[in-house]
């Protein structure tokens, strides 16, 4: 479980692909504080630390978590957010966070508001997920608030700190990110969705 709250920016040092596998090896100042078998959020994904030193690790991204997320795009060099797993007692400053990924959406524009910036993303809506105005999000594993909520899409405002401290600041148009949604507003949905079909 996360929060939302990015802690580093880690660089992907090496990919290696074993059968459908993707094995990634991370550079980041978390490493040293690392131990294998320890869960962490990259790009929203959730991982678990397969090997550790004191300046990078390695995890493994199976055909399933490739074939729904952004991390098959990866290349050596490439900025991931990471967060470490939520530690019980702590203040929630995002919102719960799973690292499980729904689906990919498409950055389709960026607009500069002075000292922000209001990104804009599209998703297929067919596979049942929804926002609403004000309503929790994660993009690449940010914790954000939806605002101009859409069927097929919805916006974000970054206020420069969190511009600087994610992967936000190379998002170009037509960028993929992995879009996790409100686990309460998932619950929520498929219940109406449910009591409608009945």
């Amino acid at each position: 479980m996360f929060t939302g709250i990015i802690e580093d920016l880690g660089t992907v040092e090496s990919l290696e692909r074993e059968a459908t596998n993707l094995h990634l090896t991370i550079k980041s100042r978390l490493a040293s504080e690392l131990k294998i078998d320890q869960s962490i959020s990259h790009n929203g994904v959730c991982l678990t630390v397969i090997k550790c030193n004191t300046t990078s690790y390695d995890v493994t991204a199976i055909k399933e978590t490739l074939d729904k997320t952004n991390l098959n795009s990866l290349t050596k060099g490439a900025i991931v957010n990471l967060e470490r797993g939520l530690k019980l007692g702590e203040r929630l400053d995002g919102h719960m966070v799973q690292g499980h990924i729904d689906q990919i959406g498409i950055c389709v524009d960026i607009q500069s508001q002075n000292g922000s910036w209001t990104y804009h993303f599209e998703y297929d809506h067919s596979l049942g997920n929804i926002t609403i105005e004000k309503g929790s999000v994660t993009v690449n594993g940010v914790s954000l608030t939806v605002v101009n909520s859409k069927k097929n899409g919805f916006s974000v405002a970054i206020i420069p700190y969190t511009y600087e401290h994610t992967n936000f600041k190379h998002f170009k148009i037509g960028s993929v990110v992995n879009l996790e949604f409100d686990v309460i507003g998932k619950y929520v949905s498929r219940l109406h969705a449910k009591a409608t079909t009945s």
